[in-house]
């Protein structure tokens, strides 16, 4: 029989279960996702999203403050990026098994 788990003290299981609250929004997803492939202009974000320049600039806000994503500046553009390769590889976990959940299932052979 497996050992129990260690307990989880309760800040760590209150920052990550606000982690997981920043990603419950779509919008925010699809940054980080968008994100995880490299940085991006607020303006090519909106574009990949479908979304606002002021509704991207405003999730982007949120994911500063939560440490998720930082920015640089260059020129007179800001450079956003992923700040946290955990969260990156949560996503891409997240949406790789959805996207097998939604693949056709591919029929076996008899042999």
């Amino acid at each position: 029989m497996p050992a129990p788990p260690d307990p989880l003290p309760p800040d760590v299981l209150q920052d990550a279960a606000a982690t997981f609250g920043l990603l419950s929004a779509t919008v925010r997803l699809h940054l980080l996702w968008l994100l995880a492939d490299g940085e991006s202009d607020v303006g090519t974000l909106a574009d990949g999203t479908g979304q606002s320049v002021a509704t991207v600039s405003h999730h982007l806000g949120k994911l500063k403050l939560a440490g998720l994503v930082r920015a640089r500046r260059e020129g007179k553009h800001q450079i956003h990026y992923v700040d946290d390769p955990h969260v990156v590889e949560m996503i891409r976990i997240a949406v790789d098994h959805h996207r097998e959940l939604r693949a056709p299932r591919r029929r076996r052979r008899s042999g």
